[in-house]
């Protein structure tokens, strides 16, 4: 398909000018963080910030490296923040640190990790800031650990996923936590397996009404990024125990390269990222966001996947004319950001992202057409955020519909080089479309 017949098919319109002052709020955090890398504002940070109750809690780390956490209650514009004992190396854009929040209120993080051990500590009482000694989870496969992220389950259970391994020799294990018991258990180890040749990267789980598990993933077949290949999609209706392609069809777990559900064939060299989003729509379907490049093209272009009850389907989200190309292992300095995907009421999609071509701002395009062809783009902060990529608070979209999302300009140099940037204000920006 060409360039040409791309734009006839997927039309882009600016359906409104840019919010008033009053739909986009910013409030600072009250600190700095570091700004050299782009570890504070990382797309699989899950999560940045997150609520419990009426109390939302944010974690960075500071212009000296040392893990910082905040709380606020919801609807003030004041913060409580504490320097913990933790310290990361924040030279690595992956070293992210990643909250979860149980169900009694008791905050959970995992930070400092690009193939390390394990990282993980809690804080010692609901509400509180103070956090315990580093223990272990589950004790298993835990030496070489990267990508931790936490998933909230209705019960006040929590999912942990993380990658064991390296780049393209890699596994995704999931672990869960027993709220009641206070204990970790291993649900899948592993969910996805790369076999000793490949690794999936998993982007962000989509967790539906039902509590009902949604994944999906690239392949890379090495180090190199170029070497991305393919959306595949798997879903547990169990929190974990058993996985299901779209069909219906029952996975043996683990999951291979061999036996997964390719939802979306892209070649390797299409500049598809990898560790992106994804979510639940309004009818519990899976919605992916990503990025590639078609092979007549030299632009990649943002894309949502999704399921549409019968079959896949894809659509552009946006019309980039800024080409670039993916190449080489490490934190790659794009001139985009990976997209955040969430989903609203009347069969919105809403893809956050920020890209070079908008003065690296944060944009978001937003469709609400069953066929998801037409796209309207709104610029919600106009200064450039740097190399700054989109995380939210999902319990405030899924219980007010508010966008809160966790802002710091952030600079990056290709494969892990620094940016000369001092450390930059920490913020929330709220937005209620």
């Amino acid at each position: 398909m060409s360039s040409a017949q791309q734009k006839d098919l997927f039309p882009v319109t600016e359906l409104r000018p840019l919010p008033s002052p009053g739909e986009v709020k910013i409030v600072p955090v009250g600190g700095t963080g570091w700004a050299k890398s782009s570890v504070n504002a990382a797309i699989f940070r899950t999560n940045s910030v997150i609520t419990h109750g009426d109390t939302q809690y944010v974690g960075f780390y500071d212009g000296d490296g040392n893990v910082v956490l905040g709380k606020r209650r919801i609807g003030t514009t004041q913060w409580e923040t504490r320097k913990t004992q933790y310290k990361g190396n924040v030279k690595d854009a992956h070293n992210a640190i990643s909250l979860g929040i149980d169900g009694r209120g008791v905050l959970h993080m995992s930070w400092d990790m690009h193939g390390h051990t394990l990282h993980y500590a809690r804080t010692s009482a609901p509400g509180s800031l103070e956090l315990g000694d580093e223990i272990p989870m589950t004790g298993q496969k835990e030496n070489r650990v990267t990508y931790p992220q936490f998933y909230a389950l209705p019960d006040g259970d929590l999912l942990f996923t993380y990658r064991d391994g390296g780049s393209g020799n890699g596994n995704s294990m999931l672990n869960r936590y027993d709220v009641q018991t206070d204990r970790w258990e291993a649900v899948a180890h592993p969910v996805v397996a790369g076999g000793g040749q490949r690794n999936a990267y998993l982007n962000t789980f989509g967790i539906d009404s039902k509590g009902g598990v949604h994944l999906s993933w690239v392949w890379r077949e090495t180090g190199d990024v170029a070497t991305n290949h393919d959306i595949c999609y798997a879903y547990s209706p169990d929190q974990g125990k058993n996985w299901q392609k779209s069909t219906g069809e029952k996975y043996t777990l683990p999951i291979t390269i061999e036996n997964a559900e390719v939802v979306w064939e892209v070649p390797q060299k299409s500049e598809l990222i990898n560790s992106t989003s994804m979510t639940v729509d309004a009818n519990d379907r899976p919605v992916i966001a990503t990025y590639w490049r078609d092979q007549n093209s030299e632009v990649p272009q943002y894309r949502v996947v999704w399921h549409d009850g019968q079959r896949w389907q894809s659509s552009v989200a946006g019309n980039r004319t800024l080409g670039f190309r993916l190449s080489g292992g490490g934190t790659k300095r794009i001139p985009i950001s990976r997209p955040q995907v969430v989903a609203g009421a009347g069969n919105r999609i809403y893809v956050i992202f920020r890209d070079e071509e908008r003065n690296s701002g944060i944009s978001v395009a937003v469709s609400q057409d069953v066929a998801r062809k037409e796209w309207r783009v709104v610029d919600l902060l106009k200064e450039s955020v740097g190399s700054w990529e989109p995380s939210y608070d999902p319990e405030m979209w899924k219980r007010a519909g508010t966008l809160h999302l966790f802002v710091q300009r952030v600079g990056q140099g290709d494969a892990e080089t620094l940016e000369d940037l001092p450390p930059q204000e920490v913020s929330i920006l709220e937005w209620s479309p």
